[in-house]
């Protein structure tokens, strides 16, 4: 046997060391549950204006402290009427996924760990995790092997992480050395985007120094598809600029994907940088009923994407890949003297980041509590209570839905029957009252200058009786709001 430490020899145990802290804790958890338990009955939306819960929650700070189990009941108490239900089973406002028992409960472990992955050395369990958490994904997603993989906050850093990656490659094949020199001096770089490209694409291009002004938009179909023969046209017009090209795969209101073999095509031919935004639509590719959607995704040089929507981690967990890990290593990675060198992943090499949370165990675990079938029925699952909402929706007279719901998405419209021409004022009406009702919530969004409900199925917990409880609410109040009138 192993000789005991001194520390182990001790007086051990945190509740001997700490005993208000277990108490704490335990409070913790007890309010943690109870919040889980009242996910599925819960109103969904806010019950509470903003400035009810400023004062519930606010005050002036204390010059003595408070005993912290206290702090927590206080907390809980104050904040319940402000919390929107996003991780229960009848929120399609935005995509945001639940989280999946495994995920939350290694979320709960990483906090207590407390580890920071920036390198090997500070946390080798948190280093290697990430290392096998990467591997699966990029199987998952039928991304290339060798691919390089960091683990940022969300798609935001994601997309920024990518392109930063993107600049790199292709200044440095006109012999300019950005980490180096900056970007005063350097030669121009092209930039297209679908006319439908999602607005965190162009807040990352802002970041980076490289401007939103002169992105050429390219043409897209009717349900948001960027149009290939468009792309190939502005290209040929360019040929031989460095180009940066950004494509998706489940546009924000209607979840179509761009064709991205045909895209892929010209990139390669043009000697392009593709990047690919897939913050949800790129899980479709774990399942096989549904990775034709994202056919080509292998072929782009860099991806973004989200765990905590399709794979239903809890936040914050982004994940970007970069085909060229040299340019991936070389945009993100920093020395100084101080930092050890060893053959472990140090995280640093490949996120923004430094000091940063352990996102990769709640990945991890939710990946071994789901495996590949389980990834796959969950993100199929979604798809199909959203085309049953879609059903239910469209029957009724004067419901019209605006996209072809080949993801999670759907996109709704309501018509005015008098013929006032209101329909933008019903839509918004409907929306707010649904909301206020709490049966479930979701969004309002603008679709080609038309006002549209946004439904997001992306929940593990959502089930066929809460889409079609959810559908009857909104026709519903589709019917009080018109009855109303």
């Amino acid at each position: 046997m192993e000789p005991r430490t001194g520390l182990e020899t001790a007086k051990s145990g945190f509740t001997d060391a700490a005993p208000s802290a277990a108490t704490t804790l335990r409070q913790a958890c007890e309010l943690a549950l109870a919040y889980l338990d009242s996910l599925p009955t819960r109103p969904v939306g806010e019950r509470a204006t903003l400035s009810e819960l400023r004062a519930r929650l606010g005050a002036p700070l204390g010059d003595e402290g408070i005993e912290p189990a206290q702090v927590l009941r206080e907390l809980a108490a104050g904040a319940e009427p402000g919390l929107v239900g996003s991780a229960g089973p009848r929120y399609f406002g935005f995509v945001i996924g639940g989280s999946l028992p495994a995920a939350l409960g290694a979320d709960w472990l990483t906090s207590t760990w407390d580890q920071n992955p920036g390198l090997y050395a500070i946390s080798p369990a948190a280093a290697v995790v990430e290392e096998i958490a990467a591997v699966w994904i990029l199987d998952l997603l039928g991304l290339p092997a060798g691919a390089s993989v960091g683990f940022v906050t969300g798609c935001q850093m994601a997309h920024l992480t990518a392109l930063a990656a993107a600049r790199h490659a292709l200044l440095a094949r006109l012999g300019w050395d950005v980490g180096e020199r900056g970007l005063t001096g350097a030669p121009p770089l092209r930039i297209l985007a679908g006319s439908e490209a999602h607005v965190t694409a162009f807040r990352a291009l802002r970041l980076l120094g490289l401007g939103t002004r002169d992105v050429e938009r390219i043409e897209s179909d009717g349900q948001g598809r960027m149009d290939p023969a468009a792309l190939a046209r502005r290209l040929e017009a360019g040929r031989g600029a460095p180009s940066l090209i950004c494509a998706q795969v489940g546009n924000v209101n209607t979840g179509a994907c761009d064709p991205l073999a045909d895209i892929a095509a010209l990139a390669r031919q043009h000697g392009a940088w593709l990047h690919v935004d897939g913050a949800f639509g790129l899980w479709a590719a774990a399942s096989p009923r549904l990775r034709h959607l994202v056919a080509g995704a292998v072929l782009a040089d860099s991806w973004a994407t989200d765990a905590h929507k399709w794979l239903n981690v809890p936040y914050d967990s982004g994940i970007v890949a970069v085909a060229d890990t040299g340019a991936h290593c070389a945009a993100m990675s920093t020395a100084a003297s101080y930092l050890p060198q060893h053959e472990g992943r140090d995280a640093l090499d490949w996120v923004p980041e430094f000091s940063r949370r352990a996102r990769g165990f709640a990945v991890y675990a939710a990946l071994r509590s789901l495996g590949r079938r389980g990834v796959a029925e969950l993100v199929e699952r979604c798809c199909e209570h959203a085309r049953h909402m879609a059903e239910i929706l469209a029957a009724e007279p004067g419901v019209e839905v605006l996209n072809e719901v080949a993801l999670n998405q759907v996109l709704v419209r309501f018509h005015d029957a008098a013929g006032s021409g209101a329909d933008d004022e019903l839509t918004r009406a409907v929306i707010r009252r649904v909301q206020r009702q709490g049966v479930c919530w979701l969004g309002g969004t603008t679709w080609h200058g038309m006002a549209a409900m946004r439904i997001s199925v992306s929940n593990w917990s959502t089930s066929k009786d809460d889409a079609e409880l959810s559908a009857a609410a909104i026709l519903a109040a589709m019917r009080e709001e018109i009855a109303g009138r």
